[in-house]
């Protein structure tokens, strides 16, 4: 079956750095778009980041732009999420999903989930 899972969460100072992964497994990785998606306690998840299946294209949310990067390496089946310059309101639950559609937003674009890694960026 289909399998998501993201690491590289933590705790973190703001002004700070970190890098989530995401490694799949059970799917064609390379036709699939990635994205990536957080929720923080009390609201509805968000988008943050989508690449193509490629990696030549990406989208981001305005908040995170010039910040956060995403990047994929389909050889390791992995997306990455290199977060920078991080605020407390980055604080939330990543999460990544697979898509056949082109950069979805939407949250119910996505096709697959991962189960979460927890981001906590202190002031």
């Amino acid at each position: 079956q289909v399998q998501l899972v993201e690491s590289g969460g933590g705790l973190v100072q703001a002004g700070g750095s970190l890098r989530l992964s995401c490694a799949a497994s059970g799917l064609t990785f390379s036709s699939y778009a990635m994205g990536w998606f957080r929720q923080a306690p009390g609201k509805e998840r968000e988008f943050v980041a989508a690449i193509s299946w490629s990696g030549r294209l990406t989208n981001y949310k305005d908040s995170v732009k010039g910040r956060f990067t995403i990047s994929r390496d389909n050889a390791k089946n992995t997306v990455y999420l290199e977060m920078n310059s991080l605020k407390p309101e980055d604080t939330a639950v990543y999460y990544c999903a697979a898509t056949t559609s082109v950069l979805p937003i939407e949250s119910g674009l996505y096709e697959y989930w991962g189960q979460g890694t927890q981001v906590t960026v202190s002031s």
